[in-house]
């Protein structure tokens, strides 16, 4: 008997369902499950026979904790490039997601990070419970946030995103909400009701709002971060990394607790992370992951990545060594590198991401 698939596809009478299938790793995406994805959500976008799509992971642990990093890392060792090719594929999953035809509600149960962020909010009905921890958490590991996500977190209301993603902080289901990553609340254990009532209505050919408006709650807890904006907005009004970190600390408070946060993280990725937010502000989400995709294969190139990886996931002594180490050594030009063309002067054969702009997307 052969292994389990790692995604599962199913058809409840109209409901297209996707099941993230790799539970041991909290769903962590692969190619071959990117590739999946595109395949059966193009299959069902032109199939009458599907009204709605709906997407879960399975397991108890989380939709998806992000890109399979081990992966990555074994692959950085051999130049890098199968995770150039699995990005490409990844972004061009999260553009198909992001204007897909028919509805596309996504469970945001438990563990949503980095590319579970990618599968999910650019949905058009966004789920999320009291088990919810999300975020964009790259910094930690010496990269910087990707699908689409530094164009979500741009558009959340005044730095509360800049904040999210400097500090690479989990979020819960009511800070996601607050922060535009999601749509509306629902308690865990009414999920399997609610993909009940969501296979009842594309039955009927209706939308999802009736349904998804009868399971959902007010969140039991507000969201810290729309509490914390009298010191966010101030400190990272600022587009100079080590300015926000003096604001930070003159604050005190939780506002210290932060800068020492994002002083942890890799100093290189904290300034490119900023750099990235504002550069994509008022863009298309098409402009956003041609801009993730250059930047992520300069750090395929750059020392941060491997380290922050080796550090967190595969030595987990947790203590990465950062070069360079504070964000003052971090020059301007060097951020500016990780923006340039990706040609072969710049270490890398991979070609640019090239993706239709579309008239409007969903987030």
């Amino acid at each position: 008997m052969g292994a389990e698939p790692e995604v599962l596809f199913e058809q409840r009478g109209r409901l297209g369902v996707v099941t993230l299938n790799r539970p041991k790793a909290v769903n962590a995406l692969n190619h071959g499950m990117v590739l999946a994805m595109l395949e059966q959500l193009t299959a069902w976008a032109a199939d009458d026979s599907v009204a709605a799509v709906l997407v879960q992971g399975a397991g108890e642990r989380g939709l998806c904790a992000g890109g399979d990093i081990v992966a990555i890392y074994q692959d950085m060792l051999d130049g890098g490039h199968a995770t150039a090719d699995f990005w490409r594929d990844e972004y061009r999953l999260n553009e198909l997601i992001s204007r897909y035809p028919k509805p596309y509600v996504a469970f945001m149960d438990g563990l949503v990070l980095g590319g579970g962020v990618g599968v999910s909010a650019h949905g058009s009905h966004r789920i999320v419970t009291e088990r919810t921890r999300t975020g964009m958490p790259e910094t930690t590991i010496g990269f910087v946030p990707d699908v689409g996500g530094t164009l979500l977190l741009s558009r959340s209301p005044g730095e509360a995103g800049t904040h999210a993603a400097l500090t690479g902080a989990h979020l819960t289901g009511a800070d996601a909400l607050y922060l535009g990553l999601a749509d509306s609340f629902v308690p865990s254990g009414e999920l399997a009701a609610l993909a009940a009532a969501l296979e009842k209505a594309a039955l009927e050919s209706s939308t999802p709002d009736d349904a998804v408006a009868r399971f959902a709650q007010v969140p039991p807890s507000a969201s810290a971060l729309a509490g914390q904006r009298e010191w966010i907005d101030p400190a990272y009004s600022s587009d100079n990394a080590e300015e926000i970190v003096r604001r930070l600390r003159a604050a005190g408070g939780e506002a210290a607790a932060a800068a020492d946060t994002i002083e942890e993280k890799s100093p290189t990725s904290v300034k490119v992370t900023l750099e990235s937010l504002r550069r994509v502000r008022g863009r298309s989400l098409e402009e956003a992951l041609a801009q993730e995709f250059r930047v992520g294969v300069h750090c395929l190139a750059g020392a941060d990545f491997r380290e922050g990886i080796r550090a967190q996931v595969v030595d987990k002594d947790r203590n990465p060594r950062w070069n360079p180490a504070t964000l003052a050594e971090v020059e301007r030009a060097a951020v500016e590198r990780y923006f340039e063309p990706l040609d072969a002067s710049n270490r890398s054969t991979v070609q640019e991401l090239t993706l239709d702009p579309k008239e409007s997307d969903h987030v």
